[in-house]
């Protein structure tokens, strides 16, 4: 059973979860936090079976929809689509089932998320259709991965409200804002994984800014795209009114930002690895933790 779960887990890349889930978990109690910053155990519960279910289902379509490609590529040909360690009509029934479970999950929730279910399941999808026929590929993945603290804000507050502006903590400027961070943030890693085919893509047919731009300055828009995630995250800690937790973990993420620059820049594989996951987990990390300790300890703060 556990090596069962192990390879399906794998098929989906189930640990990169971390990416979005950090920031999901973020919006939840920024939206909660007149309860203290925790919506209740039903309704973080099923944010979890939301956010799972949504991923496994974009994840699922992504081997489905690439495997002619990932076949041909020598970094993808060990997977298990084109190894035949899973069977297509296997990664079929789970997409089909991961999706029944996102509108499960936001039928428990609200009537809200419920009739949004459907427009997230075709937004998470349709990312891996992109690089057939656009260069801003990253940008489509940005935008799925930032549905994640929207959904968990509407998941909490059921509704939407940009008007009257005051007070910000109702209103949903702030998973907008938050939301716009991880565009940014997606966009400047994604480009970084993406060096990694440059050389395939381009020979196939396949697009991203990597192909478009050239390496070298694709790592430019990636950086530049990364400063922007960060002073997007400032603004946010600003309008929640976060202050020293908040301001020392951002001074924490930005140097994990430089890092994972220096590192891409030397090309490398395994760094690669290293600058794509690890640190950007750590980042999620880092942003959630820094939130929790806001929203839950106002009053180990100073100043406040």
């Amino acid at each position: 059973m556990i090596t069962l779960l192990s390879k399906w887990a794998g098929f989906v890349k189930l640990s990169h979860t971390v990416f979005a889930l950090p920031f999901a978990l973020a919006a939840m109690v920024v939206a909660a936090r007149a309860n203290r910053g925790w919506p209740g155990w039903s309704t973080f519960g099923l944010i979890l079976v939301a956010m799972v279910t949504a991923r496994t289902c974009a994840m699922a379509f992504n081997r489905i929809v690439d495997r002619r490609f990932d076949a041909l590529n020598p970094r993808t040909s060990g997977r298990h689509l084109p190894q035949g360690q899973i069977t297509l009509a296997s990664a079929i029934t789970l997409c089909g089932l991961s999706a029944a479970g996102l509108v499960g999950a936001s039928y428990c929730l609200n009537p809200l998320c419920f009739y949004l279910s459907p427009v997230a399941l075709l937004v998470v999808c349709f990312y891996s259709l992109t690089k057939r026929f656009t260069d801003f590929t990253h940008v489509f993945l940005g935008v799925a991965l930032a549905l994640a603290p929207i959904g968990a804000w509407l998941a909490v507050k059921g509704e939407f409200r940009i008007w009257p502006l005051l007070p910000w903590q109702d209103n949903a400027i702030l998973p907008l804002l938050l939301a716009a961070a991880v565009v940014f943030w997606l966009i400047g890693f994604d480009i970084i994984y993406a060096l990694q085919d440059y050389e395939f893509d381009r020979s196939h047919g396949l697009h991203s800014l990597v192909v478009r731009w050239g390496p070298a300055n694709a790592l430019v828009a990636a950086f530049l795209a990364h400063m922007f995630m960060w002073g997007l995250l400032l603004a946010f800690g600003l309008l929640c009114g976060f202050r020293v937790a908040y301001l020392a973990g951002l001074l924490v993420i930005l140097p994990i930002l430089l890092l994972e620059h220096w590192l891409a820049r030397r090309r490398s594989l395994k760094w690669i690895d290293v600058a794509f996951f690890r640190l950007n987990a750590l980042i999620s990390v880092v942003f959630l933790v820094i939130t929790l300790a806001e929203v839950l300890f106002p009053r180990f703060n100073f100043g406040r």
